[in-house]
């Protein structure tokens, strides 16, 4: 009887053991996440995987493996694992952060109409979201690439009234303000007189640059340097490709 006893502590045990491995392991996965560090937050996920560890701790770490592969700029691989994550029955927050990360993956890659797609999913399957105020702003981004403007504008302002206290009201807020036309950002400064030196290079060059003055969240400003204004996305693509040619880090702006 006592080995008996003794057998099924053990057993127990190791369960327990095993179990509290799995937790500590996520949440290194996630410590390495929120440190930037995407390569190790990689290799760990792939490691607790490789245990074939319960199907709980298996979403988890595949959300999490995609996460990572996205920040790494590995998006083939990072729409491959959240597009089979989508089709599983999750819980309805991971289920959300995986929805939110295959909209990043399709926004990163241009494809706005699935992105669109992605995002309006998410606010279908599940309307009491606590990511809703973050999928109406990608919504919003998403309508200004594609120019839609009133759309846009509909998604900022439904944000800004249904959501104050939101992180998202910020950048709702700054993105109404601005005008509406596609420009390519060159860069971002906090002291003005570095942007304005950038400005003066380009406008040498016949390009028509400016400084865009923004803050951040916390008050801080921002000398942002933009060059064109641009009725169609095609043209600024255009734009960031001769920029980008140049040397210079671009990004199409909204």
């Amino acid at each position: 009887m006592f080995k008996k006893i003794q057998k099924l502590f053990i057993s127990l045990s190791a369960v327990i053991l095993l179990c509290g491995f799995s937790n500590d392991d996520l949440a290194s996965i996630e410590t390495a996440i929120i440190q930037q560090d995407y390569k190790k937050a990689e290799q760990l996920a792939g490691q607790l995987l490789s245990q074939k560890p319960d199907k709980k701790t298996e979403n988890k770490a595949g959300y999490f493996l995609g996460l990572s592969e996205l920040r790494l700029g590995n998006y083939d691989e990072a729409k491959s694992i959240f597009e089979k994550l989508s089709k599983l029955q999750l819980d309805p927050n991971l289920q959300d952060k995986v929805y939110l990360g295959l909209f990043d993956v399709y926004y990163l890659q241009e494809n706005y109409s699935q992105a669109q797609d992605v995002v309006r999913e998410l606010i279908k399957e599940n309307p009491k979201s606590e990511f809703l105020s973050l999928a109406y702003l990608k919504l919003a981004r998403v309508c200004l690439k594609q120019a839609d403007w009133s759309d846009a504008r509909s998604y900022l302002k439904k944000i800004i009234n249904n959501y104050p206290d939101s992180l998202e009201v910020h950048s709702a807020q700054q993105l109404l303000e601005e005008k509406q036309y596609f420009a390519v950002q060159v860069g971002s400064f906090l002291e003005r007189e570095r942007a304005q030196k950038l400005v003066d290079k380009l406008t040498k060059r016949h390009e028509y640059a400016y400084i865009v003055e923004t803050k951040d969240i916390s008050g801080k400003m921002f000398y942002r340097v933009r060059v064109g204004q641009l009725s169609l996305l095609n043209e600024a693509k255009e734009l960031r490709s001769k920029l980008s040619g140049q040397g210079y880090p671009t990004a199409i702006y909204p």
